[in-house]
C-alpha cells in the first residue's frame, strides 16, 4: 500500500494538468491512523463529487466491543458517528476554493431516525466511513493545493474529531447505544406479551411542521389511558410507562383535528428506532407492520384479490389479477394481499387515504345495491378473520362509520390530543342498534405461490421489458382511472399524495443523479465493475441497467420508473436509493421466471444479510444507501411494470 507521502508527491505532480489527470489519485493510501480509499474521481469539477473513504482498525479507534456486540448496538453507533461526521464537515465544507462542486465535504444526512446506512459499517476489524469530496480546479484545471488542503489538513482533522473513540463525549456514546439496545427490549416484550404497538407516556407525536419532522414545541404530551397502561422495566433506562396496544383490531375516532391520525402517523414511524430528543424514543410498533392505501393507476400482476374483488362483470379471473391502471378499490385489495404475502402482522389503514367502497358498505346501499351486484366484500368483513384465521392485526382511524365499532376490540377516542378508552361505552351502545355485516364467508388465506416472469433481454434504443409494441401508459405517475371492472375508486381523495408534508408532492427537491459508466453519483449509482460483481457478461443478457432515483417520490431502472410516493413508511431518499440498487440486482441475478416472489425476494434479502452492500454495488460500495424493510422490497418488485 503506498503512503500518504507518495500521494502528496503525486498530487503536486499533476498540479495545473487536465482535470482527468485526478483519476490517477484512485487507490488505498496509508496515512499515520488510517487508510484512505479513493474509490471513484469524478470526470469534472461540475459532476457529482468523488467518493472516497477511509477505515480505521478497532486498536485504534478504541471504542468499547459492548458498543458493537449487539446489532441494534452497532446500528445506533453507526448512525452516531455519521452524525458526528457531518458536524465536522460543515465546519470544512467549500473552504477550498474553485469551480462547480469543488472542495465540497458531505456525509449522508441522518434525519430523526436511527438507519443502517452505507456511510458508515462496523466490521470485525473495524471502521469504514465512505463519502463525498469534490475535487479542486478552476475551470477543468487541476489546482492541486487546494486538494492538498482538504487531504492532508482539513480530512485529518474531522477523523480525529469524529472517529476515535478518545476525542468524543464517551457519556454521549453510552446514551446512544443504550437508548438502542433499551428499544431493541420494548420491542422483544411486544412480542413475548402479544402486543403490536407502545407509545410511551410523555412522548411528542406531532411534528414541528409540514416540512419538518422534529417534535413540535409547546404541544400536548401523550397520556395512555389507564385501562391500557403497561409498565416495562428496560435494561438501562429502568422503568417506562405508557399506553400498550395489544394484537386484535383496535379502532381510533374522535372529532376532526384531535389527534387521530398523528398517532396513527407516529405508530406507523414506530418501526424505526428514533434519536434521543426526538420525541418518539419509545413509539414502538411491530417491525413489519405496513400502511395501506388506495393507490390510483398502480399496475397489479398476478395478485390473488378474490378474498375482497368477485364476480366482475367482465368475468375477469380474481384469483390471478392483473391490470396497469388499478382502480383505488382494487389497488386496496391487492395492497392487503401483497402485505399477507410479504409477512407483514399489523396493517394501519386511515379512512381519510382510502377507498370508500373497499373499507365498508352501509346497510341502505346494500338494499339498494343488493349483494349479487356489488363485487366487492368490504374490508368491515375480513378484518375479524385476517386476525383469527391469518393472524394479522389492524389499527385504524375511523370517522365517518360506526359499523367498524361491531369488530373492534379496542376503541380509542382522541379528545384533545389525548386518547380515551370507549371501549365498553361503545360496545353498550352497540346492543341497541342492529349490527351490519362484519364477516364474509369464504374467507381462506391466499396460496403464495406466483411466479413473475423472468426478465428479459433489452432491446437497442428500449427500455428493460421491451416487447417491440410502443407501450401506452409506460413510466407514469399515478393519475387514476379505472382498471376495467367498471368500478370508480370512492377514495374522496385526489390523488396527488400526502402533500408538503413529508416533501412527496415534488416540493422537497432532492433528485440524485444517474449512472452512466464512469459518472459515479453522490447517491452511488455507479454502474462500473458490475459485471465483475454481479456474475459477468458471460451470459450475454442484456446490459446493466442505470439507476436513478427521485427523493420519495420514485426511482428508475433503465427507462422503468417505480412509483414509491405511496409507500408512506419509507422516510429517507437513500432508502428509495437502496431499493434501486435491491431491485436491479433482483431482475438481472435472480428472478428467473422459476422462483415465486417470496422466493425471488427472500434471495435478494439473504444476499444483503450475508455480505452486506457488496453484492448491490458496482466496483466499490458508495455512501448514499440506506437499509429499506423487506416489506418495501416486496412493494417495490409490485409496482415494478417492466
Amino acid at each position: 500500500m503506498k503512503t500518504q507521502n507518495e500521494l502528496r508527491t503525486l498530487l503536486r505532480s499533476i498540479d495545473h494538468k487536465g482535470y482527468p489527470a485526478y483519476k490517477s489519485l484512485a487507490g488505498a493510501w496509508k496515512f499515520d491512523r488510517y487508510t484512505l480509499g479513493i474509490d471513484h474521481v469524478q470526470g469534472d469539477p461540475f459532476a457529482s463529487p468523488s467518493s472516497l473513504h477511509v477505515e480505521i482498525p478497532h486498536t485504534l479507534a478504541k471504542f468499547p466491543e459492548a458498543c458493537y456486540q449487539k446489532d441494534c448496538a452497532r446500528i445506533a453507533l453507526q448512525d452516531y458517528l455519521v452524525r458526528q461526521v457531518g458536524r465536522q464537515f460543515e465546519q470544512y465544507n467549500f473552504r477550498a476554493k474553485g469551480s462547480g462542486k469543488s472542495g465540497l465535504l458531505s456525509i449522508s444526512r441522518c434525519g430523526q431516525a436511527v438507519l443502517e446506512r452505507s456511510a458508515c459499517e462496523i466490521t470485525k476489524s473495524g471502521l469504514i466511513v465512505r463519502f463525498h469530496v469534490g475535487f479542486p480546479a478552476f475551470g477543468r484545471t487541476i489546482n492541486a493545493g487546494e486538494l492538498d488542503k482538504i487531504l492532508f489538513d482539513f480530512l485529518p482533522r474531522c477523523v480525529e474529531n469524529s472517529l476515535f473513540y478518545a476525542r468524543l463525549d464517551a457519556g454521549k456514546v453510552q446514551r446512544a447505544v443504550f437508548l438502542a439496545e433499551d428499544q431493541e427490549r420494548v420491542r422483544q416484550i411486544l412480542k413475548e406479551e402479544k402486543l403490536v404497538a407502545f407509545v410511551a407516556n410523555g412522548s411528542v407525536l406531532p411534528r414541528k411542521s409540514g416540512v419538518s419532522d422534529l417534535p413540535m414545541a409547546d404541544s400536548v404530551p401523550f397520556r395512555s389511558p389507564a385501562s391500557m397502561e403497561r409498565t416495562f422495566r428496560l435494561p438501562h433506562k429502568g422503568e417506562v410507562t405508557g399506553m400498550a396496544i395489544p394484537e386484535g383490531i383496535t379502532l381510533i375516532v374522535g372529532g376532526g383535528y384531535h389527534g387521530k391520525s398523528t398517532l396513527l402517523e407516529a405508530i406507523q414511524m414506530g418501526i424505526y428506532d428514533h434519536i434521543e430528543g426526538d420525541g418518539r424514543e419509545f413509539v414502538i410498533t411491530d417491525d413489519t407492520a405496513l400502511k395501506l392505501r388506495a393507490e390510483d393507476g398502480r399496475s397489479i400482476r398476478n395478485v390473488d384479490i378474490s378474498l375482497f374483488i368477485n364476480d366482475l362483470p367482465n368475468k375477469k379471473d380474481t384469483t390471478k389479477f392483473s391490470t396497469e391502471d388499478a382502480s383505488g378499490s382494487t389497488s386496496q385489495a391487492a395492497a392487503v394481499v401483497e402485505g399477507m404475502e410479504a409477512g407483514t402482522r399489523l396493517f394501519l389503514i386511515d379512512e381519510d387515504t382510502s377507498a370508500t367502497n373497499f373499507m365498508v358498505r352501509d346497510e341502505f346501499m346494500q338494499q339498494v345495491i343488493v349483494r349479487d351486484k356489488e363485487p366487492i366484500t368490504p374490508f368491515l368483513e375480513r378484518a375479524g378473520e385476517l386476525y383469527e384465521k391469518a393472524g394479522i392485526s389492524t389499527i385504524l382511524v375511523a370517522g365517518s362509520s360506526g359499523a367498524f365499532f361491531y369488530i373492534a376490540d379496542h376503541i380509542l377516542m382522541m379528545d384533545c390530543y389525548r386518547p380515551v378508552d370507549i371501549t365498553d361505552r361503545v360496545k353498550a351502545l352497540c346492543d341497541g342498534h342492529t349490527a351490519p355485516r362484519v364477516k364474509a364467508p369464504g374467507f381462506a388465506v391466499p396460496e403464495f405461490d406466483r411466479v413473475l416472469p423472468a426478465f428479459r433481454k433489452a432491446q437497442k434504443g428500449r427500455g428493460r421489458g421491451w416487447d417491440g409494441k410502443e407501450p401506452g401508459r409506460r413510466n407514469i405517475g399515478y393519475s387514476g382511472g379505472n382498471d376495467g371492472d367498471g368500478q370508480g375508486d370512492g377514495s374522496g381523495y385526489d390523488g396527488r399524495g400526502r402533500g408538503g408534508r413529508d416533501g412527496r408532492g415534488g416540493d422537497r427537491g432532492y433528485s440524485v443523479g444517474e449512472s452512466r459508466g464512469d459518472h459515479g453519483g453522490r447517491d452511488g449509482n455507479d454502474n462500473r465493475g458490475r459485471g465483475g460483481d454481479r456474475g459477468g457478461r458471460g451470459d450475454s443478457r442484456h446490459e446493466h441497467m442505470k439507476t436513478k432515483s427521485f427523493g420519495l417520490e420514485s426511482f428508475s431502472l433503465d427507462r422503468e420508473e417505480v412509483n414509491v410516493r405511496y409507500l408512506e413508511q419509507l422516510l429517507d431518499p437513500e432508502q428509495v436509493n437502496a431499493l434501486a440498487h435491491l431491485l436491479c440486482y433482483g431482475l438481472e441475478q435472480v428472478m428467473d421466471g422459476k422462483r415465486t416472489v417470496r422466493q425471488t425476494v427472500q434471495t435478494i434479502w439473504n444476499a444483503w444479510e450475508r455480505e452486506g452492500w457488496k453484492p448491490f454495488a458496482g466496483s466499490f460500495v458508495p455512501c448514499g444507501l440506506a437499509k429499506p424493510r423487506i416489506q418495501e422490497l416486496y412493494a417495490c418488485l409490485n409496482r415494478f411494470r417492466g
